[in-house]
């Protein structure tokens, strides 16, 4: 797309002078507007927003209190979608560490053709000395969670820089979280609506480690990770308490109903393991569609539970016998594969058996 055809939205609390130089390059580039949503700084700031709104093609929001990235983000989006008509909008950080080159470097390769989510990426590997540690770690850690869980690898899941085309203004205000948690809510929601995402390599700038960001560390962290990990948390849990009722009701089975029914030997060790496997596998989908993925009136999500665990335990039993024709010792080999395997069965369910509107 042309610069002209789309609008940078910018949130900011309690911004410096880097706002509007940033604003001005972005003029200077062509934007066809930009949106910043002031998102309840104090008074003192109000001559930084003023500068910016008295320029020409600058528009600016404001929220009397502090209301959080992620609302201001839906406060920009919705202004864009109801009161113009530009083609997308590139979201951006008022914190100096983005340019107007790498912005325009999304634009151009932001399609109005198809549903995509274009990443601003920066540069986190080890031979880039310009990031600190912490922010080097918080971010590899999220990026391979998120690739374990929803199945793709984004270098960079805390960028701010991000472009849609109009197509997806209505799917980024569908979208929870009110402060920073809300742009890792849009990396889960695109993952399981199989919206694409297109990696841009940028400039990786961070102004004396990046002190004037608003990120708290301990608050903002639990909040992405508790909306990362949430369901995967309640999944284990469902996961280990049919393990329970699994282990509970096999010997039941095998210790009383067997002799009372008069069976022994293989048969009743057969029959106790398969009918306690039976009930905690009802449990566990029944667990699993109410508590952890919440799609209570999906249809068909039953067959699609039951093809799962056919597959899962097919493809253990190859894995464990190829490792184990590779001299890996077989109960080495079962967790290795279980273990794998047990990643994939979340993301099956997640996004095959209990995904809403099949």
């Amino acid at each position: 797309m042309k610069a002209n055809e789309l609008c940078v939205l910018i949130p900011s609390l309690e911004p410096d002078d880097r706002l509007p130089q940033y604003v001005d390059s972005l003029l200077a580039a062509g934007f066809g507007q930009i949106l910043v949503v002031n998102d309840g700084s104090g008074p003192e700031y109000d001559p930084i927003f003023d500068s910016i709104a008295a320029r020409e093609r600058c528009h600016v929001l404001r929220h009397e209190v502090n209301r959080g990235k992620g609302q201001a983000l839906r406060t920009g989006v919705q202004y864009i979608r109801d009161h113009t008509a530009f083609a997308g909008v590139i979201t951006a950080d008022a914190d100096g560490q983005h340019i107007a080159a790498d912005t325009l470097k999304l634009a151009i390769r932001l399609s109005a053709d198809q549903k995509e989510l274009l990443l601003g990426s920066r540069d986190f590997s080890r031979r880039n000395k310009n990031i600190p540690g912490r922010s080097r770690f918080g971010n590899r850690v999220t990026s391979v969670i998120f690739a374990a869980l929803y199945g793709h690898w984004l270098p960079d899941t805390q960028t701010g820089l991000r472009a849609v085309n109009r197509a997806c203004f209505d799917d980024l205000l569908a979208i929870t979280g009110d402060r920073f948690e809300y742009e890792m809510n849009m990396l889960i929601y695109c993952a399981g609506h199989k919206i694409r995402f297109e990696i841009i390599p940028i400039e990786t700038i961070y102004l004396e480690e990046n002190k004037s960001s608003h990120f708290n560390p301990l608050k903002d962290s639990w909040r992405i990770y508790k909306l990362m990990l949430g369901s995967f948390f309640k999944f284990m849990g469902s996961s280990l308490l049919c393990f329970l009722v699994d282990q509970l009701l096999f010997n039941v089975f095998d210790g009383w109903l067997m002799p009372a029914l008069k069976l022994t030997g293989g048969t009743a060790t057969s029959v106790s393991n398969y009918s306690a496997r039976v009930f905690s596998s009802i449990l566990n989908f029944s667990l699993n569609r109410r508590l952890v993925f919440g799609a209570k009136g999906v249809r068909g999500a039953f067959p699609r539970y039951l093809i799962t665990c056919v597959v899962v335990i097919i493809l253990s039993t190859l894995g464990i016998k190829a490792l184990s024709a590779l001299g890996m010792a077989k109960w080495l080999a079962k967790i290795l594969c279980d273990t794998l395997l047990y990643f994939l069965s979340y993301r099956i369910q997640r996004n095959w058996v209990f995904k809403e509107n099949q």
